[in-house]
């Protein structure tokens, strides 16, 4: 059992944890006022440019060609899989659940025989990738020094995806991260950039053949579709950045709500243990003074 000083030392120990993931959930929670508003600011461009990318390719014509980012090359044997992560740890299952959803991708693929690549933006899912498809990683970006996310930090991805396209790197691209819906609930999302789909967005037609376009369908997609994929990338960094934080503040709440109950039981311990030590000292005494 351990001693009365070992309980002092451990309830110490536990309270300063205590304050420390309290401090990281107030933190957090003013963080995730401004993730979230960007997120969400982002929502409605990122929405309207795929309806608008989605009008102009069904107004393409039946003989017409569409871009390539479009129609994709042709092939279906190499994927490359973005895997969007956090940077920092503490964050309850948010990183584990967008790579569980990527692995779950990367192993079908090669059970069906297809090349599998991985970029992984995020340290964090990285490190969990590394350990099973340390070969098939082609590259780390890290975001570590961005404070708040903006335009320019997707940008180069996206100009990167494309470039690693156009060499004939991959056949198709699927990005992967987590959509902010609550702070205790983010839904890990795939998407397929490349080659484009608007599936939802084709939904909502009726409209397509009321607009005429200059100088043609083909040439604004040939202008907006690299533009989209940048802003789609950007778009995932704003959801990874709001359910981020999201999932740390409910993570580090739990954690403090464990830590007070860990509190209350051992201070009932060392409250026990300190009782029956006086009441053996007391017996020890009395006995003691009837034995003179």
């Amino acid at each position: 059992m351990p001693s009365l000083k070992d309980l002092r030392n451990r309830i110490a120990s536990v309270k300063a944890t205590q304050k420390i993931t309290k401090a990281m959930q107030m933190v957090a929670a003013a963080k995730l006022r401004r993730a979230q508003m960007a997120a969400e600011a982002a929502r409605p461009y990122a929405e309207r440019m795929e309806a608008v990318l989605a009008n102009i390719a069904g107004n393409l014509g039946d003989g017409a060609q569409g871009p390539v980012l479009l129609t994709g090359n042709g092939r279906d044997n190499v994927h490359l899989l973005v895997v969007c992560t956090a940077e920092r740890g503490l964050c309850g299952a948010f990183n584990s659940s967008i790579v569980r959803l990527a692995r779950e991708r990367a192993n079908s693929l090669m059970a069906q025989g297809k090349t599998v690549k991985i970029l992984c933006v995020g340290k964090k899912g990285y490190d969990q990738l590394r350990r099973q498809y340390e070969k098939q990683i082609i590259e780390l970006i890290e975001l570590r020094s961005v404070k708040q996310m903006a335009f320019t930090d997707a940008d180069p991805i996206g100009k990167k995806l494309i470039a690693l396209f156009e060499q004939g790197e991959y056949d198709v691209c699927t990005l992967f991260f987590a959509r902010f819906r609550s702070v205790i609930l983010q839904i890990p999302t795939a998407l397929q950039l490349i080659p484009a789909t608007f599936a939802k967005a084709q939904s909502t037609g009726g409209a397509q053949s009321a607009y005429d376009y200059e100088p043609s369908e083909a040439g604004i997609l040939d202008a907006l579709l690299p533009r989209n994929i940048s802003v789609q990338v950007f778009r995932a960094l704003l959801e990874n950045a709001a359910s981020e934080q999201g999932a740390r503040m409910s993570s580090m709440d739990s954690a403090t709500r464990n830590a007070g109950d860990m509190i209350k039981k051992q201070t009932i311990t060392y409250n026990r243990s300190r009782q029956a030590m006086i009441t053996k000292e007391l017996i020890e005494i009395i006995s003691g003074a009837e034995a003179l």
